[in-house]
C-alpha cells in the first residue's frame, strides 16, 4: 500500500479510451515528447489505452505523418492509430483518406486552428468532410463547436469535438439534440456541473474522455470524471464505453 494513500487513483478515475493523444515536436511546446516519454505518462496515469497520432502529420506532411503514426504504433496496443489530412489542399486528401481507409484506421483528426484551415463552408473543408464520412471515418474535429458544429450537422457524421468549453456547452447541447454522432471531451468542461448538463440534457453517449496529453496534465481530467455527480454506468461510457461503440 502506498505511503500516500490520497495519491492513488480511485476505481472512479479509470479511463479506458482517452481520444487526444499526441506526441512529437509542437510550436511553442519547451521540448519534444516523443512516443517513448508519452507511453510512460499513461502507464502512469489511470489511462489504459489512447488514440494517437504524430504531431509530423499536422504541422509538416500529412502523407509522412500518417506513414509514421502507423508504423510508430504498430506493436503497442495500448496506443489506435489516428490519421489527418490537409485541410489546406483538399484534393490531396482524397487518396490520404483511402490509404487510412485501407490500414483500418477509424479515426480522422482535423486540425483547423494549426493548420489556419479554409472556413467551413468553403469548398475544400466540405469536400474533406464528405469524403471522411463516406469512408465511415470518426473526426476528431479542433476549433469552435459553433463554428463547425452547423457544417457538419444533417450528414450523419461522428464528430467528436475536442475543443467544447463549458461556455459553449449550450450551443453544443443544442446541437447534439438532434445529431447522435456528435460528441465532445470532457476536456474543457470546467464548470461545476459541465458533465451533468450533458448527461441530463443529451445523455453520456455524446461524452468521451480526451486529456491532450502530454501538453496537458491528465490527472484533473480524471478527477473531473471522478467527482461528477453521475451513475456508475454513465462514468464507465464516457471513460471508454462510447469509444468502444465507435470502434464496433
Amino acid at each position: 500500500m502506498t505511503a500516500y494513500p490520497w495519491l492513488t487513483p480511485s476505481p472512479e478515475e479509470h479511463v479506458r479510451f482517452d481520444v487526444d493523444v499526441l506526441y512529437g515536436p509542437w510550436p511553442r511546446h519547451p521540448y519534444d515528447l516523443d512516443l517513448a516519454a508519452v507511453r510512460d505518462r499513461l502507464a502512469h496515469s489511470p489511462v489504459e489505452r489512447g488514440l494517437a497520432l504524430s504531431t509530423r502529420g499536422a504541422l509538416f506532411d500529412a502523407a509522412a505523418g500518417n506513414a509514421q503514426t502507423l508504423k510508430d504504433l504498430a506493436g503497442h496496443p495500448d496506443l489506435l492509430p489516428v490519421g489527418t489530412v490537409d485541410l489546406r489542399d483538399a484534393l490531396a486528401a482524397e487518396p490520404q483518406l483511402d490509404a487510412l481507409a485501407a490500414a483500418g484506421v477509424r479515426f480522422l483528426r482535423l486540425f483547423t486552428a494549426e493548420q489556419g484551415a479554409p472556413e467551413p463552408d468553403s469548398p475544400g473543408y466540405r469536400h474533406v468532410v464528405e469524403l471522411a464520412v463516406a469512408r465511415g471515418l470518426v473526426l476528431l474535429h479542433d476549433g469552435d463547436v459553433r463554428r463547425y458544429g452547423p457544417a457538419l450537422a444533417d450528414r450523419g457524421a461522428q464528430v467528436v469535438f475536442l475543443d467544447l468549453h463549458a461556455y459553449f456547452l449550450a450551443d453544443f447541447l443544442l446541437l447534439a439534440r438532434r445529431e447522435p454522432g456528435f460528441r465532445a471531451t470532457t476536456r474543457m468542461l470546467s464548470a461545476p456541473d459541465s458533465v451533468e448538463r450533458v448527461v441530463e440534457s443529451v445523455g453520456a453517449r455524446h461524452l468521451v474522455f480526451g486529456s491532450r496529453t502530454p501538453f496537458m496534465d491528465i490527472s484533473p481530467q480524471t478527477l473531473r470524471l471522478r467527482y461528477a455527480r453521475i451513475s456508475a454506468a454513465d462514468r464507465a461510457a464516457i471513460a471508454g464505453g462510447n469509444v468502444e461503440e465507435l470502434l464496433a
